[in-house]
């Protein structure tokens, strides 16, 4: 049995206020087609009122839950694994052990730009990453050669605790 090092449980996590505004838009769209659905004075037709609400009622939801869902992000680390919440509730959940990494970055500046944009991203040639907002990060090296990028505060810290684990789980 591997004994872990003593030490504090690492917890850390980032947010967006940018994300809110989104998701103020994603209200209105779903407010509209509720209002489209109560008061349905159109001349147009059913079929026209029908899809003008089912059209408004969907880009409402996805547009709200795809933004609220990456608000925040929650890493924390402990001596068995790596766990990343994004959300109020919690989704999408990526928990990684630490016996499947081979190493832990400090990444200095993370742009969604390089991800193509916030959220639950996948790029070929960098791996997986939670991107929330711009800033630090931290990258873990998957023993299968795969990346898994995070923004978060204090991203150091969480490197640092990462490494120490990591060297106890080696030994």
């Amino acid at each position: 049995m591997t004994v872990h090092p003593p030490g504090p449980l690492w917890t850390g996590r980032a947010s967006n206020r940018t994300q809110w505004l989104l998701a103020g838009a994603g209200a209105a769209c779903l407010a509209l087609g509720i209002e489209l659905a109560v008061d349905y004075a159109w001349d147009a037709g059913i079929v026209a009122l029908l899809m003008a609400v089912i059209g408004c009622l969907a880009a409402g939801l996805l547009i709200l839950f795809g933004t609220l869902a990456f608000v925040h992000v929650s890493v924390t680390v402990d001596a068995e694994a790596v766990e990343v919440r994004c959300g109020h509730i919690g989704l999408p959940r990526r928990k990684i052990q630490l016996a499947e990494v081979e190493s832990a970055e400090f990444v200095p500046r993370i742009t969604p730009q390089h991800w193509g944009g916030w959220g639950y991203r996948w790029r070929p040639e960098r791996g997986t990453a939670v991107i929330v907002r711009r800033g630090e990060g931290l990258q873990l090296r998957l023993d299968d050669g795969k990346l898994f990028t995070v923004t978060v505060d204090d991203a150091r810290s969480a490197v640092i605790v990462i490494r120490a684990h990591l060297r106890a789980l080696a030994h």
